[in-house]
């Protein structure tokens, strides 16, 4: 018996969760997935599928039926249909309409509408499955409805009560907590008038930027947040794991680009699909390099009149590089995070360049005593000091500017970042500690 039969057989289906049923099945080499994948429980399937990552939805769609797929579908929640539908028309278009055509009505005009949104709009990623009630309802009323719904398990995962007009149009957002200490024989807004709190709802329009809506979760640490059109009409909700996903998505993005690759690249099983993206950083990236050779090129006389020059120079642009990249990672972070307003470009450059000067001047003195016993020649450890100090300095200003200016320009901070910030760093520090050297040593 393998470890999913003894996982399943030792839990009631209640209690088994799509996520321990993925960790168990990554443990598993092909074939024995294939064949284990038929033992997940039907009502699961398409929880589990999103659980794991994408590169086990191809197995998944070899090993299950169309009406098996169709099943795994009705049974997940509108925002995961569409996620799980645009997986299957990645993998198989083909299948994809089959499983799309056995759907009902509702399902298809829910998905359908889903699709309309650009992915950075707040609608692509809301569900439509919302618990509301009119504000003239009674609580009694409401309540009752709540739990009939929940023994259907028709509503999952509901933390409050939206709130609309005749019209409806969203008016307030109650939360269960609350409710429940209402007066049960009142109507909902007789009993928000007379608790005198603020049932004002911290809502998004369906059309706004999904980032904006991240920050709004954060910032007031909400587990839900209602979706209107521009009319006010209510839409949808979007829950707070789906946050996390964007939020994760976006580190994992934020993370691939500052390494110049490509996130959905990187998480493909195609080695050359991965290959190409790598390869066009790795092309600019020679360019630079050979810019960087250019100005070493400059001063080859002064490199072979003093060999120890050679032997420090890499030095002298491993800590500018390294520098910078504090600097900028720091830099993108924040900007990720929303914590740079427009008018903090300023504060943010000093910062980082009184950091960076601060260490560039630590480790000018040791470096320089380091190279003057080293080499015994007093000068020469002044000049790489000099030479440190300078591009560290650089270092800081260049890794906090270039991503505020990209940022500036509507590109994203951590695209090409690196590879700029490379190119100064180790132009700076050649030109700096070479043309030091000339003009001291020599």
């Amino acid at each position: 018996m393998n470890k999913l039969q003894e996982y399943l057989n030792s839990h009631e289906l209640s209690e088994i969760h799509p996520s321990d049923i993925a960790k168990i099945l990554k443990q598993l080499d092909d074939s024995e997935f294939a064949k284990t994948i038929k033992l997940v429980p039907k009502d699961l399937v398409g929880a589990v599928a999103l659980a794991l990552p994408d590169r086990y939805f191809d197995d998944i769609v070899e090993s299950l039926s169309v009406d098996e797929l169709s099943h795994a579908v009705t049974e997940l929640e509108s925002d995961d249909q569409l996620e799980f539908m645009q997986e299957l028309e990645e993998v198989d278009e083909s299948v994809a309409s089959q499983v799309f055509d056995t759907l009902d009505e509702e399902d298809k005009q829910e998905i359908t509408k889903l699709q309309t949104y650009d992915e950075d709009e707040a609608g692509a990623y809301m569900q439509f499955e919302v618990f509301t009630a009119y504000i003239d309802e009674t609580v009694q009323e409401v309540i009752k409805r709540f739990a009939s719904l929940r023994r259907a398990n028709e509503l999952e995962n509901v933390q409050n009560l939206f709130i609309t007009g005749s019209d409806n149009k969203l008016r307030y957002t109650v939360g269960l907590d609350d409710l429940l200490i209402f007066d049960f024989e009142k109507t909902l807004f007789e009993n928000i008038e007379l608790s005198g709190d603020s049932f004002e709802p911290k809502k998004a329009i369906d059309t706004d930027d999904i980032k904006e809506v991240v920050h709004v979760f954060e910032e007031y640490d909400l587990p839900v947040m209602p979706i209107v059109n521009a009319y006010g009409i209510l839409l949808g909700r979007i829950t707070s794991d789906d946050i996390y996903d964007i939020i994760n998505e976006h580190a994992t993005e934020q993370m691939y680009n500052l390494a110049g690759l490509d996130d959905d690249a990187e998480e493909d099983d195609e080695i050359i699909k991965a290959g190409r993206k790598r390869a066009t950083w790795l092309s600019l990236n020679l360019f630079t390099a050979i810019a960087a050779s250019l100005v070493i090129s400059m001063f080859s006389d002064t490199l072979e009149s003093m060999v120890a020059l050679a032997v420090l120079m890499p030095i002298v642009a491993s800590m500018g590089g390294n520098a910078g990249t504090q600097s900028l990672t720091v830099v993108v972070r924040q900007l990720a995070l929303g914590d740079i307003s427009q008018g903090d470009a300023t504060r943010i450059i000093k910062k980082e360049v009184t950091l960076s000067l601060a260490n560039g001047i630590l480790f000018a003195i040791i470096m320089g005593i380091v190279a003057a016993v080293w080499f015994d020649k007093g000068m020469l450890g002044v000049v790489i000091a000099l030479s440190m100090v300078i591009n560290l300095l650089m270092a800081g200003f260049f890794g906090a500017t270039i991503p505020l200016f990209l940022k500036r320009m509507d590109i994203d901070p951590a695209i090409g970042s690196t590879v700029i910030l490379t190119t100064v760093t180790d132009v700076i520090g050649f030109l700096s500690f070479l043309g030091l050297a000339t003009y001291i040593l020599l």
